[in-house]
């Protein structure tokens, strides 16, 4: 089954992801306002994202699997995106050293056929992150980078911040930036099998 493929992310990581899964996905950036998008609860919030990038770049496809994702954060009961700036990003990682917080990704995925979408599954992989205790030497370092700045929760378990990340609990994709368990998932609920889309 051959089938257009679309990522609405601008994420490098989850195309390197997808890619890394055997998927040769397009991608389409959906220039969704995420500051208008609100939720009591984290995994609420990102689920609502996903499916709002989703949902605007389906619109613009005739016939297509479109994937949408966004990954906040939960620290404390409070979300965290991207920081504004690296004072920001500094503060947090002082207030995280040492402790845990929980990185919930949310996925949406439509089925566009004929212009119009058929189906659609959305879900939400959680995974707890348990943090290091960077010294004020390797914290400003880290932060000199502005790889920080560039990320939710301002850390990365596959780039330069991987070393300050103790352990995870859950899925190690999730927090990367796209559960791929998640993913087959979602698909097999839309009658599909991933392994069908492999690019060989």
């Amino acid at each position: 089954m051959s089938r257009r493929l679309v990522l609405a992310s601008q994420s490098p990581a989850r195309l390197q992801l997808m890619r890394q899964a055997g998927l040769a996905p397009v991608v389409v950036v959906s220039g969704v306002d995420e500051t208008a998008v609100t939720a009591p609860r984290v995994a609420e919030l990102v689920a609502l994202l996903a499916s709002a990038k989703a949902g605007a770049v389906a619109r613009s496809e005739t016939d297509a699997l479109v994937v949408g994702a966004d990954s906040v954060l939960e620290f404390r009961g409070q979300a965290m995106g991207k920081p504004a700036d690296t004072a920001e990003a500094r503060l947090r990682w002082q207030r995280m050293a040492g402790r845990h917080g929980v990185l919930h990704t949310g996925q949406a995925v439509l089925d566009v056929q004929d212009g119009q979408v058929t189906r659609r599954d959305v879900g939400v992989a959680s995974t707890v992150v348990h943090f290091a205790s960077p010294s004020p030497g390797e914290l400003e370092a880290y932060l000199a980078t502005g790889e920080p700045l560039a990320v939710a929760g301002a850390f990365t378990l596959d780039g330069l911040g991987a070393p300050f990340v103790r352990r995870i609990e859950g899925d190690h994709s999730a927090v990367v930036g796209l559960s791929l368990p998640l993913l087959r998932t979602q698909l097999a609920n839309l009658g599909m099998v991933l392994s069908d889309l492999w690019q060989r």
